[in-house]
């Protein structure tokens, strides 16, 4: 009988070159976290929440085994559909669809993988790092979320906090590269428009973000110091200035970004 054929699926750092498709399944190394991890996806799976992988088990090479999801995710260079408005306001959607569906998910002495700032944990498993190739699309619409490696206790606000700052993005006009560049104020407007956010998370929410760019820069810089080969490339090559760059920018642009999430 020929072997399972195995095709590397690009995108991600942490797990680049180690995550592979056989067959209708994605294959990934185990983790200190897996087993919070699986607990949560059983648990969506529970729920009838179609917009993450299914666990199917464990592999003789001692991998998880997920289901694959068809559809298209999100890496340079970017492709036109991917910027607009439209993809923007689906990712909103998916992001609360994915909230609701945790939300009565209450595990009890599981390893997570880093934990977020404690006024952002409100006792809602969130997804933690919803980035462009995290998100599953299809005919342009976002339709699921992988890759939950760094999911933990959080909160809807810091993941609403992440994608944005991702997705708006939320840095400086001249380091945009994309055609998001000059509409940072319009898109991140529009984020928290089709999320459906509260009024008192959205006073909160560029507070959320400058701490979340603090809290993911330094999982890269300690991934880099510690040896890992793609967090290392990344830090070494543009990623520092660009955080302080960005930090700096969070701190001079705060006041004109609240006003733009204002009615």
């Amino acid at each position: 009988m020929p072997s399972e054929v195995e095709t590397l699926l690009l995108g991600g750092t942490a797990n680049r070159g180690l995550v592979v498709r056989v067959g209708d399944t994605v294959r990934r190394p185990l983790r200190a976290s897996s087993a919070a991890t699986h607990a949560l996806l059983e648990h969506l799976d529970r729920v009838g929440f179609t917009g993450a992988p299914t666990l199917l088990g464990i592999d003789p090479q001692g991998r998880e085994v997920l289901s694959y999801l068809r559809g298209e995710t999100v890496t340079a260079p970017y492709p036109a559909w991917s910027m607009t408005d439209e993809a923007l306001d689906s990712v909103a959607r998916l992001l609360r669809s994915y909230h609701e569906a945790v939300a009565d998910f209450r595990p009890v002495g599981l390893e997570w993988a880093e934990p977020v700032p404690s006024a952002y944990v409100t006792g809602l498993i969130s997804h933690n790092d919803p980035n462009l190739d995290n998100v599953v699309f299809r005919d342009g619409v976002a339709v699921a979320l992988i890759d939950f490696d760094l999911a933990g206790p959080g909160s809807p606000l810091w993941d609403i906090a992440t994608a944005v700052r991702l997705w708006a993005p939320l840095r400086p006009d001249a380091d945009i590269a994309d055609v998001r560049r000059g509409r940072t104020l319009t898109r991140l407007r529009r984020f928290a428009d089709a999320y459906g956010m509260t009024e008192s998370d959205r006073l909160r929410l560029v507070d959320a973000a400058a701490e979340n760019h603090v809290w993911c820069m330094d999982y890269v810089r300690r991934g880099a110091e510690t040896g890992h080969p793609w967090f290392h490339q990344r830090w070494t090559t543009g990623e520092s200035e660009l955080t302080d760059r960005t930090n700096q920018w969070f701190k001079d642009e705060a006041q004109t970004l609240r006003q733009a999430l204002l009615p």
